[in-house]
């Protein structure tokens, strides 16, 4: 009966240990290496329209987008605007393949654009040179430079930087 009891105890007292760290966690702003955030003075709508523009004038596509927040208006649910845009171009998928098949997970690479309490927006991106360092090939670390200044190109388009 003790072990039972002291097992319980043990494992309660390493859930609250868990449950306490996560907000700390939660509310790390960049976990990952490379991780920037560019605050504007934007509404959500007006810095999504501006970052899909400078996207395209960049020569690059947008693949991808998810909304949870447009998702939840369609359920009647209102909360901040967010979107997550997926954007690469085939000619860097071909390259980054030939490179290395495992990084292909990291196409297409993200902007996320948030709503601030304030009302506006926020763009937070990866720079390609983080994204693809840990794969350890010279020829990607070659392509992410590139795309690193076509994203300074992008980012500086989008919010006015």
């Amino acid at each position: 009966m003790f072990r039972r009891t002291q097992s319980v105890a043990i494992f309660a007292s390493a859930l609250f240990a868990l449950v306490l760290a996560y907000p700390a966690a939660a509310a790390n702003p960049a976990p990952y290496p490379g991780t920037h955030t560019v605050k504007t003075q934007l509404g959500f709508k007006a810095l999504w329209d501006k970052l899909e523009d400078a996207v395209k004038a960049n020569g690059m596509f947008v693949v991808t987008r998810a909304s949870a927040s447009r998702g939840a208006s369609g359920r009647g649910i209102k909360i901040p605007g967010n979107l997550v845009i997926g954007v690469y171009r085939n000619d860097f998928a071909v390259r980054m393949l030939k490179a290395s098949i495992p990084a292909g997970i990291e196409a297409p690479l993200r902007f996320y654009v948030t709503e601030n309490a304030d009302g506006k927006a926020s763009l937070t991106y990866r720079k390609p040179t983080a994204v693809f360092a840990p794969y350890g090939s010279a020829d990607l670390d070659t392509m992410a430079a590139e795309l690193d200044a076509i994203w300074e190109k992008i980012v500086k388009q989008a919010t006015g930087g």
